[in-house]
């Protein structure tokens, strides 16, 4: 059974015009210690991530949601929470009735060692009673996670055991040995400003490295390509060189076979001259006996 609601307003939630009001704050501490706060700020920012592109989202961090008008006293700061089908934009405070009566479908609570049992009891009845679907406990002292579903009218505990999976936010709850990993949709882990920041430098710096490796890539091809052109045109310059010194070879040879047909007809001139001489020798001869004269 949900406990009664008091139908009394205190005195508190009334202004001097005798009109009721909703404060912005319960007076009391966002988070008791750094851990907690940490944990608090590292979910409710990579949810927000998450839903940046859905106008139809809201998140929020301890902020005081009241479920009934006319009654402020009935009001809890979920550590984190989502609302779909809620636009974003700033609030005060979550105000059901003028949010389409549409309550917080996700909450989360990060415990600390102020935390009581009777307080988050009184949690757990608040969101059993006032429609949320799914409910988180972490524990990062212990690092303990406890789920909650909605079935019916009931929060019902799940099993988390090695990881859980939000079936609203598709986020999954995964427990290592001392501490809870978050991941997004996109598997991609939950990471504090500090590390966005860090992940981001440090893929900064590897866009950087691969542009000069890209450059210098590009300087080795062209480099590369220049060697070759100069290669090629050596080459050519090699077979260029090639041709002429055949060419040469060609005209020594024909020059060689000119200077030797030379020789050649020079000593079969000799030969002829020689022959018609010994028989221009041989005519005289020849004459010299028939005039009766002595050859010696």
């Amino acid at each position: 059974m949900f406990p009664a609601i008091s139908e009394e307003v205190p005195a508190e939630f009334f202004n001097e015009e005798g009109e009721i009001i909703y404060p912005d704050s319960d007076g009391k501490r966002m988070a008791d210690n750094t851990k907690q706060f940490e944990w608090i700020v590292l979910i409710k920012d990579n949810l927000e991530s998450i839903f940046k592109n859905q106008t139809d989202v809201f998140v929020a961090g301890d902020l005081l949601w009241y479920p009934v008008e006319g009654k402020p006293q009935i009001r809890v700061a979920p550590d984190v929470m989502v609302a779909f089908g809620r636009p974003k934009g700033h609030r005060g405070s979550y105000q059901q009735w003028k949010e389409d009566n549409i309550p917080p479908q996700v909450v989360f609570e990060i415990l600390s060692i102020n935390n009581t049992a009777q307080e988050m009891n009184r949690k757990w009845r608040f969101y059993q009673r006032f429609g949320v679907e799914e409910y988180y406990i972490y524990d990062p002292d212990d690092n303990d996670l406890n789920v909650w579903t909605r079935h019916g009218s009931y929060l019902v505990a799940q099993m988390t055991d090695p990881e859980w999976v939000s079936p609203l936010l598709q986020v999954k709850f995964v427990l290592q040995k001392d501490t809870l990993s978050i991941y997004d949709p996109q598997e991609q882990p939950f990471l504090t400003y500090v590390e966005q920041v860090n992940a981001k430098e440090q893929a900064e710096k590897e866009k950087e490295q691969a542009e000069k490796e890209k450059e210098a890539a590009i300087q080795r091809e062209q480099k590369a390509e220049k060697e070759k052109e100069q290669a090629e045109k050596e080459k050519e310059q090699a077979e260029k060189e090639k041709e002429q010194a055949e060419k040469e070879k060609e005209q020594a040879e024909k020059e060689k076979e000119e200077v030797v047909k030379q020789l050649e007809d020079a000593r079969q001139e000799e030969a002829l001259a020689l022959q018609e001489k010994e028989a221009e020798i041989a005519r005289l001869k020849a004459l010299l006996l028939q005039s009766g004269l002595t050859v010696e």
